[in-house]
């Protein structure tokens, strides 16, 4: 492991193959009495160079006379900024660190007439360039359409011509209408991008994504600033000069209300962009830093994934906190066989893949790669407990145990869900969706619910469970392209899957209302008989009940017709009295008969 030199700084020869690992693992991030959680965490040798020193805990009047210091870069002058919750701030260095230097932070906290100091110190890491953006660790791979699809695999359009996403082919379609479904197809030959079907896996939305090859993940629906919005994870998500992934916020009529980016220098991964409570939000980050990889059988001079989560104050872009698996988790817990030996091809032993908060306010943090779920106290950052892996706190009852696994989520009660993927390579013989009930007294876990899916499905990567209200299991099977939803029973409501070779992530099911800003498409055509057929549709509209069309010799003049209830994502009109060269406009009606939309007039062609 590279050594430290009495400046702070690494010694010549460590600095091509330094620690990546602190020299203590699971230290406590509260300080000053544990009323402030610190980030970079104490000793934590994986800090990025354009890190903001992260307090959290105590209203920003309580902190002063912040002194930051870098060993090679001397002291940073910057400012303190409150986070918009009332309950910390952030210190921004007006300049970078240097890669490899020890960074000392001094503060004082007041409480009433007294002041209380506070310091610590991290090293930065020595970021890793040949790997170092999301999409060279992450799940996603860039992978363009290459052809045309071929028909069967796309939905096309009369009234939509620039719309075609993938086929969705529905073997069992009995799930009731309480909700809509969401998922972000990918990987197939063909438009990528957010996708809403109805109950019974009809389109409702589709938003293609420009240029070909951008990719969504994580697609959903959530709560922010008191209202319902649509959020995804976008690569590359293009505004202003910037051109790197991103977290996309999206309102009832489609529109983007916040583009979120990831803080100190990072791009956010697919894996996680939760909203929460007070409007923060939880997301996950891959990074690559060089690191000496002797410990598990790598080169000294190799490089490692680094693997975090930061909490964003959406308000203000700041952040409020960041753990790296790093400095809790050793090397040598994961499961990956070998180290690779290319800084091209960072080591990824520990994969990040999902974060959710329980009930208690913990932190429950997911890793493919060492098989276990963690604990993190979200007050000091340490791991309290582990289920599954190497050095599992519960002893695992038959079935209860998981393989490169995503999706862990507290349900309350002492008891957990994942998506057991079991490959790649592979472990079980088939992917599954579990529940596993932990006894905190005896430190026993044990499995009471699990469904795999028939025919058997193994999917290398990805997928997700939702636990519905009713009991009822959304299963998202990620690499394996289906979508599914079972009752506690056991019986299957609802089953389809994309074409061949297409992917998405997550799936969910969400109540939604939409209304585009835009407004209704519409086409027109006269047949050989002389009748014309409209074809109406408004991409994203949730409630329309049927369409109105209005016909005429010319846009001023148009007379309305008998309503025609909707039908799918386009819904066909029978036009018998019009004409090739007559014009018509269509509206949208809710149940109730009022305009939701009107369409421009078009000609009827011939």
């Amino acid at each position: 492991m590279g050594a430290l030199a009495a400046t702070g700084e690494l010694s010549p020869a460590a600095a091509s193959a330094p620690s990546c690992v602190p020299p203590r693992m699971n230290v406590s991030a509260a300080l000053a009495g544990r009323r402030v959680t610190v980030s970079p965490e104490p000793d934590s040798r994986d800090a990025s160079a354009q890190t903001q020193i992260s307090m959290l805990g105590v209203p920003a009047r309580e902190l002063a006379d912040v002194t930051v210091t870098g060993a090679r870069t001397g002291r940073h002058a910057g400012r303190l900024e409150a986070y918009s919750q009332g309950d910390g701030a952030s210190f921004l260095p007006e300049r970078p660190f240097a890669d490899g230097e020890r960074v000392s932070v001094r503060a004082r906290l007041r409480e009433g007439a007294r002041s209380v100091p506070f310091a610590w110190s991290f090293t930065v890491a020595v970021r890793d360039v040949p790997g170092a953006h999301s999409s060279a660790v992450g799940t996603f791979k860039r992978k363009p359409a290459r052809r045309p699809p071929p028909p069967s695999q796309y939905q096309s359009y009369r009234s939509a011509p620039s719309l075609r996403p993938p086929t969705i082919t529905v073997s069992r379609g009995a799930r009731d209408a309480s909700g809509d479904l969401f998922l972000s197809p990918y990987m197939g030959n063909g438009q990528y991008g957010p996708m809403i079907l109805g109950a019974h896996g009809q389109l409702v939305w589709f938003e293609p994504l420009h240029p070909a090859g951008t990719r969504a993940g994580d697609f959903r629906v959530q709560r922010y600033e008191g209202k319902r919005v649509l959020t995804w994870w976008q690569d590359p998500l293009v505004t202003g000069s910037v051109h790197s992934a991103g977290e996309v916020i999206a309102d009832g009529s489609y529109r983007t209300i916040q583009v979120v980016r990831a803080g100190n220098g990072y791009q956010p991964d697919l894996h996680e962009f939760t909203i929460e409570p007070h409007d923060t939000a939880v997301i996950t980050v891959y990074d690559a830093i060089e690191c000496d990889l002797a410990a598990v059988g790598g080169p000294r001079d190799g490089a490692v994934a680094d693997t975090l989560l930061q909490e964003l104050d959406l308000k203000t872009g700041l952040v409020m906190y960041e753990w790296h698996s790093l400095d809790h988790v050793p090397l040598q817990n994961t499961y990956l066989t070998a180290a690779p030996s290319s800084l091209a091809q960072p080591f990824d032993y520990f994969h990040i893949n999902s974060v959710d908060r329980e009930r208690d306010g913990d932190l429950l943090v997911d890793s493919r790669d060492t098989w276990a779920a963690y604990d993190v106290d979200a007050r000091t950052g340490q791991v309290r407990w582990r289920l599954g892996g190497q050095h599992s706190s519960f002893e695992l009852e038959p079935g209860a145990a998981t393989a490169w696994q995503h999706d862990a989520l507290a349900q309350g009660h002492g008891r957990i869900t994942f998506f057991d993927n079991g490959a790649s390579p592979k472990e079980h013989s088939q992917s599954r969706a579990i529940e596993v009930a932990l006894d905190r007294r005896d430190m026993t876990a044990r499995l009471v619910r699990e469904y795999e899916h028939s025919p058997p499905l193994v999917a290398d990567s990805q997928g997700n469970v939702q636990t519905l209200a009713n009991g009822d299991w959304v299963v998202g099977w990620g690499e394996a392209g289906y979508l599914s939803e079972r009752t506690p029973a056991g019986a299957v409501l609802f089953d389809a899957h994309l074409p061949k070779g297409w992917e998405s992530y997550r799936t969910f099911v969400a109540p939604w209302r939409g209304r585009p800003a835009s407004p209704p498409a519409l086409a027109a055509q006269a047949g050989a008989d002389g009748a014309a057929t409209a074809y109406a549709s408004w991409n994203g509209a949730t409630e329309v009940a049927s369409w109105r069309a209005l016909v005429g010799p010319s846009p001023g003049t148009l007379a309305a017709r008998a309503p025609v209830a909707a039908s799918g994502f386009q819904t066909t009109i029978a036009l018998p009295a019009a004409r090739a060269g007559e014009y018509v406009r269509v509206q949208a009606l809710d149940a109730a008969g009022a305009v939701l939309g009107s369409s421009r007039a078009v000609r009827v062609t011939g």
